[in-house]
């Protein structure tokens, strides 16, 4: 009497890596991308993340902790901030109020700084050539200044640098703390319908001033 034959093993039963099987090998691979999509699934965060702040630059004098500060995307918050329990515009050196809503349908650059802050004196020149250069395309600079002790001292600083753009005088740091700065020298840039398109944090030198302007300045599409 012949002795039975064994019918050969199939591919799924086959040895491949010492005592595996193909199949063995194939459920394993099954478990563990099982595992690694449940994983991910619990550690995913519920909402996005919100973008952190830009990082200050060189040259960046801070005043104060750091803070979220406001985000590009939203309309700015008027010129205006709190002294003594009341609200407080913001005004120019010769005590007239400056508004961004008076402003509504141009470009507004501006500009937090100190006659006494390093970093914003050098950076002085650039803003005044900048906006001369586009202040004919409809742009408007209001450098706001922070903690200085009397408006004629700005004003003397103004005279001696020609600066011919609008300065707000802001000796209690109420706008200053409105729009959430902690250094000097800070410069939100904003649409012409008062959204804030661009945040800087530290100074600027004029390649980087003309990108940051020119398209505010670009109609809508």
């Amino acid at each position: 009497m012949s002795e039975p034959t064994t019918a050969p093993a199939s591919r799924w039963e086959r040895r491949v890596i010492g005592p595996f099987t193909l199949r063995h090998i194939v459920v394993l691979l099954v478990v563990l991308l099982g595992a690694a999509g449940a994983l991910a699934l619990l550690t995913r965060p519920i909402s996005a993340p919100e973008p952190l702040p830009e990082s200050p630059g060189s040259g960046f004098y801070q005043t104060g902790e750091r803070t979220t500060g406001l985000a590009v995307g939203q309309m700015a918050p008027e010129l205006a901030g709190d002294v003594d329990g009341e609200t407080s515009p913001l005004l120019d050196l010769d005590g007239q109020v400056v508004s961004l809503d008076a402003l509504r349908g141009s470009p507004v650059w501006l500009s937090f700084f100190a006659t006494w802050c390093p970093p914003c004196q050098e950076e002085t020149p650039v803003l005044r050539d900048t906006y001369e250069a586009y202040r004919d395309e409809g742009l408007e600079l209001v450098a706001i200044s922070v903690q200085e002790t009397t408006a004629d001292d700005v004003a003397g600083y103004a005279e001696r640098y020609s600066l011919p753009y609008t300065i707000g005088f802001d000796a209690s740091g109420a706008v200053f703390d409105t729009y959430q700065g902690y250094g000097l020298p800070t410069h939100v840039f904003i649409d012409a319908d008062g959204v804030i398109r661009h945040l800087r944090y530290g100074p600027v030198d004029r390649e980087t001033a003309a990108e940051l302007v020119e398209p505010l300045l670009e109609p809508p599409a």
